[in-house]
């Protein structure tokens, strides 16, 4: 009997569970179907009136569980209004960026309705965009006056429907995000796939304005971009990049794994075209910024930075001198403090790190039909105020850079390079010392460029110092050496292989090079260097040409005149041409031999 009632008592219960959770239910879909109209306006005008009338935000559908407290918007798309956006401008209220947004599935998660009913305090758990596509513009517009009556704050402007605004999570899932700087002389569009944004706790109410620890309303906005892959528009190289972090609370900007792979071998690049082209194979393992000023590169597409580390790095950089340089080229303009003038954003970074970089350059000469090479083995140091911004330049005008390196993997070397930042004609110094080094560990590059290999020769210490310009760079130099003995190299440009010139590398011995400096019972000889660059010669060419100039006149062939590069590369091409209408008339005779 006890247990016919204990069961009894339990099927009362349930039933009475049962009836209020279906009361609950039809309550529910009964309030969901009333609110949702409603809800469905308020979210248009909040946007619409929230964003002064740029935006508007439209969707197909709306999905509401009062219960749960979640929020489902279905093909949503956001878009601006260009004309009321030209209007802010006028007033100089209208933001820097524009957004174009549209996605499957916008889902909020428990959101307290009735709170917002009620109480109008807005507070929601997350807001999460699924691969949604981002459209962004930015324009250059003037800062607002601070005294315009007219602006109101974004608080002041929902003020009217709610008290508070807190949003403790946003979510952007593997975005497809595309960027547009509208000011740039040539507007381009650069797109990336696979980009994930996190907002943390975005509070908006009367005090969170003035809120330092916040970041436009956030604790927090930190991004990522994992196995970005593409092909330059040329087709001459695939670009890759592991990741690209940030966080505007830690003020830093990771990147890992930034690879420039060229598409073609050495010589394969560089016959690609008529004319003379760098070939590039980059690899930065590691590049990151910190002390990062988001809230400029936000508003005025600033990169301010208090530093910048680069490195574990290699840079390999190949030319071919077969083909004539590009007619009207210049690499003056292309000096490192003449590019950073030429850039159209503002650049101030405090401190520039170079941690265990590897630089390699090679150059195929057609006269040796060889490629030389100089390589700097794991270059450290700073470079300090790196920067073209015009009010930074009028406190300092100079980018030091201070940097220790291993000359051919083996010789220690200090180099001190002072950038004129301001002036017109690219004015830089520069100076440098090495320690003990083995010359013939220079035959990678003499052999192949100056058709000299080097048999024996140490250098105990060389100093250099010198002042340069676009055109020109001279100085003075001091290089204590001995035992050296060296072998003269024919051309090869008519394909008979390099050779040496035996008697003349006896004469070059005996008559012309000192084979130690200072000679015995004498005074350390000294050089004063100077060198004019060529149109198509380098920044970095300007330099070790100089030093070049001066080591030659110490070891005493420095009344050796040099063959003029420009004939000489005449003489290549005219001989090139020659071959490849020779080869074409062979193929064109082999093929009617064949029919």
């Amino acid at each position: 009997m006890k247990a016919q009632n204990s069961n009894k008592l339990w099927i009362w219960i349930g039933s009475i569970l049962g009836f209020l959770i279906l009361v609950l239910s039809f309550g529910a879909m009964f309030l969901s179907a009333r609110w949702k109209p409603m809800l469905s306006e308020k979210i248009k005008a909040g946007v619409y009136n929230g964003s002064d009338h740029l935006y508007t935000i439209d969707f197909k559908s709306i999905n509401l569980n009062v219960i749960t407290g979640s929020l489902a918007l279905r093909d949503v798309t956001l878009k601006a209004n260009p004309s009321v956006y030209d209007s802010l401008k006028k007033k100089s209220l209208a933001p820097a960026h524009v957004f174009d947004i549209k996605l499957k599935k916008l889902q909020i998660t428990r959101a307290s309705i009735l709170t917002a009913y009620f109480k109008k305090r807005l507070d929601i758990n997350a807001i999460i965009l699924d691969k949604p596509s981002i459209h962004v513009t930015f324009n250059k517009v003037p800062k607002p006056v601070k005294d315009n009556k007219g602006e109101k704050s974004l608080y002041e402007q929902i003020s009217k429907t709610f008290k508070s605004a807190r949003v403790h999570a946003i979510k952007i899932n593997d975005a497809d995000f595309s960027y547009i700087n509208s000011g740039a002389p040539k507007k381009t569009r650069n797109a990336i796939k696979h980009l994930d944004i996190n907002v943390e706790d975005f509070l908006l109410d009367s005090l969170s304005k003035d809120d330092s620890s916040r970041f436009y309303y956030t604790k927090d906005i930190s991004f990522q971009i994992a196995g970005y892959k593409s092909t330059t528009k040329d087709k001459m190289y695939n670009m890759r990049v592991d990741t690209i972090k940030g966080s505007t609370s830690s003020k830093k900007v990771s990147i890992k794994g930034l690879k420039l792979i060229p598409l073609y071998d050495e010589l394969a690049f560089s016959r690609k075209y008529k004319v003379q082209k760098d070939r590039y194979n980059l690899n930065f393992n590691d590049i990151e910024f910190k002390g990062m000023d988001f809230a400029s590169f936000n508003t005025d597409e600033k990169i301010h930075a208090r530093a910048v580390t680069i490195g574990p790095a290699q840079v390999e950089v190949f030319m071919s001198r077969e083909s004539p340089p590009p007619p009207g080229l210049d690499k003056g303009q292309n000096y490192p403090h003449m590019a950073l003038k030429r850039l159209n954003m503002p650049v101030i970074i405090d401190t520039v790190k170079l941690n265990q970089v590897d630089v390699k350059y090679g150059e195929y000469n057609p006269a040796s039909k060889k490629t030389g090479s100089v390589s700097f083995k794991s270059i450290n140091g700073n470079i300090v105020n790196v920067t073209n911004d015009s009010l930074r330049l009028t406190k300092n005008n100079h980018a030091l850079a201070n940097l220790n390196t291993l000359l051919m993997g083996n010789g220690k070397m200090n180099v001190k390079i002072d950038f004129n930042l301001t002036d017109q004609n690219g004015s830089f110094g520069y100076s440098g010392n090495l320690k003990s080094f083995n010359m013939k560990d220079l035959n990678p590059l003499s052999i192949a460029l100056g058709l000299v290999e080097i048999e024996s020769g140490n250098i105990q210490q060389l100093d250099f110092k010198a002042n340069g310009n676009l055109r020109t760079a001279s100085g003075t130099m001091n290089m204590l050496y001995s035992d050296l003995k060296v072998k003269l190299l024919s051309d090869n440009i008519d394909g008979e292989g390099t050779k040496q010139k035996g008697f003349l590398s006896l004469l070059a011995n005996n008559i012309l090079i000192k084979d130690a400096n200072p000679d015995k019972g004498e005074a350390p000889r000294k050089a004063v260097m100077s060198s004019t660059r060529l149109n198509s010669g380098s920044f970095f060419n300007l330099m070790w040409k100089t030093v070049f100039v001066g080591i030659k006149d110490i070891v005493g062939v420095g009344i050796v005149p040099e063959k003029n590069p420009v004939k000489q590369q005449k003489a290549i091409a005219k001989k090139i041409r020659k071959q490849k209408r020779a080869d074409r008339r062979e193929a064109r005779k082999a093929k009617r031999e064949k029919n």
